[in-house]
């Protein structure tokens, strides 16, 4: 398993993180498998989207602000209860073919990880499974 760590600079934002991954296969020499992309923390998710368009990202993180507010009275004291849900609209990992040592994404497609409880450092975990 391999680590990859990155900064987040808000406290909810979306991070296309496709680049850094991608860097992570060329970087191991992984040639043809499946890569898998855990996100082992409560208050952050990933999801495959729409990379072209920066829109579609700011979008999906206004849409969960607005119907998921931070100040909406719940119990969890730590104060971000909100992230927690948030995160879980997302999920905790992703999966993406390897063929070739190149990520096998649509024509649009990007990885994102979702910050909700930010600005933190966050670490993504990295399983290769050849194949």
């Amino acid at each position: 398993m391999e680590t990859l760590s990155l900064s987040t600079r808000s406290r909810e934002e979306m991070k296309n993180v496709t680049d850094a991954l991608s860097t992570a296969v060329t970087e191991h020499g992984w040639q043809n498998g499946v890569l898998v992309v855990f996100c082992p923390h409560t208050t952050c998710g990933l999801t495959i989207n729409e990379g072209f368009d920066p829109d579609v990202a700011f979008d999906m993180t206004r849409f969960l602000h607005e119907r998921v507010p931070q100040n909406y009275g719940f119990r969890h004291a730590e104060g971000n209860a909100d992230a927690h849900l948030k995160a879980s609209f997302f999920g905790s990992s992703v999966s993406i073919i390897v063929e070739q040592g190149r990520l096998q994404l649509g024509t649009w497609q990007a990885v994102w990880l979702f910050e909700g409880d930010g600005p933190r450092t966050r670490r993504l975990w990295l399983k290769f499974l050849a194949g």
